[in-house]
This record gives structure tokens, sequence and C-alpha cells, in this order.
């Protein structure tokens, strides 16, 4: 039998090993927080953004432009059918694009392509959804036969169209304070490179290593 030094011995040799080999081993445990690891590829959604104000425009413009393409889709019969025929591919396309910029933004994966200015984009989506969603509608009123589904397509236009102002306004603000802020940035790394270059050229010990 083993007597307490010896086994006080292999103890200290049992954690010494285990020790070692817990260092040598490949499989680390991680202190990355399980929040951070779930989602498809790193993506998460940005609840900030669907409860700002952006986001809350976003989802109201999607249900708009979804709703004034579903009452339009009703309509069965037209005569002219050209105002009807606009009025749907204005709605479909608003539709399709602002879906697309509010998974953009809610996944957060503009960042991931920070070559394109994210503000100015989103800018001339929502002017041209303003333009195109009253020329459609005041269209479409003008050419409407007064039936239900024509009228409520009106009514979800200059809605979509109101939302839409909005927003365009609040990304015109946006652009324009992102543009500042880079504007900024630049001219203070432009300041802060001519200080250092000054510093380089009057100090003595630079010159005699130089010289």
């Amino acid at each position: 039998m083993r007597n307490g030094d010896d086994l006080e011995g292999f103890d200290g040799e049992a954690s010494s090993a285990s020790m070692i080999s817990a260092a040598s081993s490949p499989y680390q445990p991680t202190t990355e927080p399980v929040s951070q690891r779930r989602g498809l590829g790193g993506l998460r959604c940005d609840l900030d953004y669907l409860r700002g104000t952006l986001g809350r425009l976003k989802l109201a413009e999607v249900l708009l432009a979804l709703t004034a393409f579903i009452c339009i889709e009703t309509i069965m019969e037209c005569s002219p059918c050209e105002g009807l025929y606009f009025f749907e591919f204005v709605s479909c396309s608003a539709l399709v694009v602002t879906g697309a910029f509010l998974l953009l933004f809610s996944l957060n994966l503009h960042t991931r392509i920070p070559q394109i200015n994210w503000s100015l984009t989103d800018l001339v989506n929502t002017g041209l959804s303003t333009f195109f969603f009253f020329i459609a509608s005041v269209v479409l009123a003008a050419l409407n036969h007064k039936t239900g589904a024509e009228i409520a397509a009106v009514v979800f236009g200059f809605l979509a169209m109101a939302v839409y102002a909005v927003n365009t306004f609040l990304a015109v603000r946006k652009w324009r304070m992102s543009s500042r802020q880079q504007s900024s940035r630049q001219s203070s790394d432009y300041i802060r490179a001519r200080t250092e270059s000054r510093e380089v050229v009057h100090r003595p010990e630079i010159q005699r290593l130089d010289a």
C-alpha cells in the first residue's frame, strides 16, 4: 500500500500531468458568449433597429405596399387599364425593394458591404417610392370606376406615399449627418498628418540622423 507521502506525490504528478494535457489539447474552453454564437453564419436580428423610427417606417412601408398590391390584384375588370397596370408595377416594386432593405438593415447585412453608401441608397429608394406612389395614386384615382377595390388601392397608395415621404425626410437628415461626420473625420486626419510631419521636420535628432 502507498503511504501518505506517496499519495501526495502521486496527486501532484497527476494534477501536473492534467494541466499539461489541458494546455496542449487543441480543444480549449471558450469564453465567447452563447448569444454571439447563435444564428446562421453570424447573422442576428437587430431589434434596436426594428424598434427605432426608421425600422418602424420600413415595416409600415412594406405592409402598406403589400396591402395596396393585394387591393389592385383583386380588380378583375378595367377599361382603360394603364393606370391599374402602373399602380400594380409601383406597389410591387416598392414592396420588393423596401422588403430587401428591411432585411438588410434588420440583419446588419449592409455592414458587410461598406463600399456602398447605404444612407444615400436608402434616400434614393424612399424618394423615388414617394414620387411614384403619388403619380400612381393620382392616375388611378382619375381613371377608376369607383369600385371598392380601386378606392381601397388609392387610399393605401396615398398612405404609402405619406410614410415614404416621412422616411425620405429622415433619410435626408441622416445622410447629411453622416456626410458631415465623414468630412470632419477626413479633415481631422489631414490635420493630424500635417502636425506629425511638422514635428518630424523640427526634431533635430532626426535631422542629424538623416544627415
